[in-house]
């Protein structure tokens, strides 16, 4: 089954440059999806089941920190390795047992989320 990477986050601009930042992983089998909120992106979660989500924390709606929750209760979900994005320096109190495996503040380092998505997925690309 192919390794699957999730980006969710209501600007588009960044979905475009976390796409062109990992696209060096679909010429090793990985697919890559998108989604533009926080609800639909909980969908595109539950049917797709990604190994790795990009997950944006502040979104209308239905926010990042909802999201990750929802996905941390789900045990069928309890492979999803969610990254965090916010521009925000500190992070909100998530419920026990239901934070993100790791986050990242925006602006991002593309070696950084690079870096992250090869120790997940245990892929190497050669990005460049």
């Amino acid at each position: 089954m192919a390794k699957r990477i999730l980006i969710v986050d209501d600007e588009n601009f960044i979905r475009l440059l976390l796409r062109r930042t990992l696209e060096d992983f679909e010429f090793e089998g990985v697919e890559i999806h998108v989604a533009e909120d926080g609800l639909k992106g909980l969908e595109a979660t539950r049917t797709l089941k990604p190994d790795l989500l990009f997950l944006d924390l502040m979104m209308p709606g239905m926010d990042g920190l909802q999201v990750c929750t929802e996905i941390k209760s789900a045990p069928e979900l309890s492979h999803v390795h969610v990254v965090i994005l916010t521009a925000k320096g500190q992070l909100p109190d998530f419920p026990e047992g239901r934070s993100p495996n790791a986050c990242l503040t925006k602006p991002f380092d593309p070696d950084q989320i690079v870096d992250l998505a090869q120790d997940v997925l245990g892929i190497n690309v050669d990005a460049g």
